[in-house]
């Protein structure tokens, strides 16, 4: 028969893996989107207009580069979501992942991007879950 003692060191050593890996979700998710969204403005790692469907510029009558600097602002707010309310900002990220997910399907070819971006959302999905508070904000 195990007491409640028994449990106590493998209740904290959980518990302490568990903070671990919302600290490091969190980390992932608050520096990607703010240096990826950033980078939308000066283009260093890759010219990211590339990554967006022709529908979207149909649908917004902009030029590519200027809906990528949109893209850039929603992203640092993403990641600026993400440190200070994780819990709401990792449904943020979530969302904003399935909307390049489907960009990604439509424009064709990037597949393995898409794919990619898929287990980030579930990442940002693990983080919702590991976040403290109750309410969807906290």
């Amino acid at each position: 028969m195990t007491t409640k003692a028994a449990h106590t060191p493998a209740l904290a050593r959980d518990r302490k893996a568990e903070h671990q890996a919302f600290l490091l979700l969190r980390t992932v998710f608050t520096v990607a989107p703010i240096v990826f969204g950033l980078d939308k403005f000066t283009n260093l790692l890759v010219d990211w207009t590339i990554y967006l469907a022709p529908v979207a510029t149909a649908i917004v009558p902009l030029p590519a580069q200027t809906i990528m600097y949109v893209v850039g602002v929603v992203e640092v707010i993403a990641g600026i979501a993400v440190a200070v309310r994780p819990r709401f900002g990792s449904l943020l990220v979530a969302v904003w992942l399935l909307g390049i997910i489907v960009n990604l399907l439509v424009l064709g070819g990037f597949y393995d991007v898409a794919l990619r971006d898929f287990g980030l959302l579930v990442g940002a999905l693990a983080l919702n879950r590991l976040s403290p508070g109750t309410g969807i904000f906290r």
